[in-house]
């Protein structure tokens, strides 16, 4: 197992982060979303490696194999754990891939360090550039959606999980694209992550505005998104961050939902290969 040292907690002990690292290359490090783990990732990993890239995915803390420390969910700590992966790999020339609330790790990243060892950026699902609705954000979702999300965790995380797994994966009563097999993973992944760390993370994407994160990016960046999302939609989301980030491209995958890297999991293979061998 690999593991570099994110800091440490109030108590003093080691914050570790797992990862994964395949195949030989430029470096591409991917950033899974919430209240997942990296291996999320693994069509698209595969692929990536197979195709001459190197891939680093990590577990954020909170999930996977990763430390649990009590603190620490807000995206400044996040995006420094980020910070002390590049930096204790040495990557250079990285393509960053966040999905869903990876997305504002690296928008947070890049709003606060260096450009210097990224080559382009790709937000997939992404929960920028911020998600709640304020005065000045009327595009945002209201609230109490995510109010609700933290009373659903609290109540019965395990059922409130299993409900949510079927929007993220546009589950209807005539639509399966996923499997049950995929449900059940699904489940017994985001089931394994420490409860606290969920229920902070779902309070730091809700509720992050990455608006002047994004207004720094000056490398090549690419927004994927379905505009079936129901998780993340798309219009307060994908179309906006787009906008935002000068000479961006845009691809909307037609009747895709949030869990995309698994209904169109080709495809996004496909997009992210052509991006990052740029």
């Amino acid at each position: 197992m690999s593991y570099i040292k994110a800091g440490t907690d109030a108590a003093g002990n080691s914050i570790n982060i797992y990862y994964e690292d395949w195949g030989q290359g430029n470096p591409v490090v991917l950033i899974h979303g919430w209240p997942l783990d990296h291996t999320m990732w693994e069509h698209q990993a595969i692929g990536l490696a197979k195709s001459g890239l190197r891939v680093i995915a990590y577990d954020r803390r909170g999930f996977g194999r990763s430390s649990r420390p009590w603190t620490g969910y807000d995206y400044d700590t996040l995006a420094a754990d980020l910070n002390a992966l590049l930096e204790e790999l040495d990557l250079n020339n990285v393509t960053l891939v966040g999905f869903s609330m990876g997305g504002g790790e690296i928008a947070r990243y890049l709003g606060t360090y260096s450009d210097a060892r990224i080559a382009r950026v790709a937000f997939v699902s992404a929960v920028t550039p911020f998600m709640l609705k304020t005065d000045n954000n009327p595009e945002g979702v209201p609230g109490d959606v995510f109010d609700q999300m933290k009373d659903g965790l609290k109540k019965d995380r395990f059922d409130f999980l299993r409900t949510f797994a079927k929007s993220f994966y546009g589950m209807g009563l005539v639509s399966h694209p996923v499997s049950q097999a995929v449900l059940d993973w699904h489940q017994t992944v985001t089931s394994l992550a420490a409860p606290n760390a969920t229920i902070d993370c779902a309070t730091a994407f809700g509720k992050t505005d990455f608006r002047a994160d994004l207004a720094t990016i000056k490398v090549p960046t690419l927004v994927i998104h379905g505009d079936s999302d129901q998780t993340v939609p798309f219009e307060a989301s994908g179309e906006r961050t787009a906008k935002l980030i000068p000479q961006a491209e845009l691809k909307v995958y037609k009747g895709a939902p949030h869990g995309l890297f698994f209904t169109d999991k080709d495809q996004l293979t496909t997009d992210l290969l052509a991006f990052a061998g740029r």
